[in-house]
């Protein structure tokens, strides 16, 4: 099926769901936004590709990563209530891709299970073209169930545009590349190393772009870096933990967000299956746990902010939901306002 809605024209903030097909999931879901009080409506879906696990939105395209062994990315044309594919899935040259993000005109994809990073150009409708370059992590780290090889997890742009950065659970380490945005070429330029065993898995940056946040999968914690855009340097500064002291049992950090007034960040993390709250120095240097609230499900494995930054959404994947919190401007702390049923949720954009 491709995709199935119900009229035509949408205006005004939209939400977009990922979730696993092989566990369940219906594809990629889209919803209207009520903006006074964050609710979603769902309009539309489509199942057109397999496993759409990480999405990302710009103008009326929507891509979707296609996270299976074979690797593919797809794209939606999303004017209408259900997003309608565009074309066919294009391979990614690696497997299990995690994560996409948008770059200079090319489209990047993070893909764990062959540990690599793939760059594929734009074509003028904003569908991908073959992939003009991989890049290939090298390395391993002490667990040895999860980090035997490199795992490329995250790719992104810094806030300068002048670096892609990916994050790497395997290897404990983030590297820092050039794209040239006329050839396709990424060329590694840096990499930084984290403590051992940490399992990096998602960055996000301080929005004045001199300081970045990684967020560890296999120790529930948070390193704070210096981010030179200038030098294309990353350097870690310190670690704090986002689950109180005292927390027992397996908690497995999945996402991070930063406040765009650069205040507040947030993470998800599964297991302890909470929201953590953390407050930022005012240069970006120092983040402290204030709060953990529920996260209003089971297993969250992504979060964001709608984009006037007064509420966080959390795709809670195991008890197939995404939650919507509306935030404390003078705390941070988030309380539920609501959900809807999206079965092995994976991902919310919103747009």
């Amino acid at each position: 099926m491709g995709g199935t809605g119900t009229d035509q024209g949408r205006s005004g903030v939209r939400a977009f769901i990922g979730s696993f097909t092989s566990a369940g999931g219906r594809g990629v879901l889209a919803a209207d936004v009520d903006e006074e009080t964050g609710a979603l409506t769902v309009t539309g879906v489509s199942d057109a590709v397999a496993d759409p696990s990480f999405l990302a939105l710009e103008g009326s395209v929507l891509h979707a990563v296609s996270e299976t062994r074979a690797g593919a990315v797809a794209a939606f044309d999303v004017t209408g209530p259900a997003p309608r594919p565009l074309g066919a899935p294009v391979p990614v040259d690696g497997a299990g891709p995690t994560h996409l993000a948008l770059a200079a005109g090319h489209l990047l994809t993070a893909n764990y299970s062959s540990g690599s990073v793939t760059a594929l150009p734009l074509a003028g409708d904003g569908t991908a073209r073959p992939a003009s370059a991989v890049l290939r992590h090298e390395g391993s780290g002490p667990v040895a169930d999860r980090q035997s090889g490199p795992h490329a997890h995250q790719v992104l742009p810094d806030p300068s545009g002048d670096w892609v950065v990916s994050v790497d659970l395997g290897t404990d380490s983030v590297r820092i590349c050039a794209l040239d945005p006329a050839t396709g070429e990424l060329r590694l330029h840096g990499e930084t190393a984290l403590r051992p065993g940490t399992g990096p898995r998602h960055l996000a940056f301080h929005p004045a772009g001199t300081h970045a946040y990684v967020l560890n999968e296999l120790e529930p914690t948070l390193t704070v870096c210096r981010w030179d855009a200038a030098r294309g340097a990353l350097e870690p500064l310190g670690e704090t933990p986002v689950v109180p002291e005292g927390t027992t049992g397996p908690s497995y950090p999945s996402e991070v967000v930063v406040a765009p007034d650069g205040r507040f960040l947030w993470a998800a993390v599964r297991g302890d299956d909470t929201l953590a709250v953390l407050a930022l120095g005012a240069d970006g240097a120092e983040a402290r746990l204030v709060a953990t609230v529920p996260c209003g499900g089971t297993w969250p494995r992504d979060l964001t902010l709608d984009p006037s930054g007064r509420r966080l959404y959390a795709a809670n994947e195991r008890s197939g939901d995404v939650t919507w919190f509306t935030l404390d401007p003078d705390t941070g702390i988030p309380s539920r306002a609501g959900a809807i049923e999206a079965p092995a949720a994976s991902c919310v954009v919103l747009g």
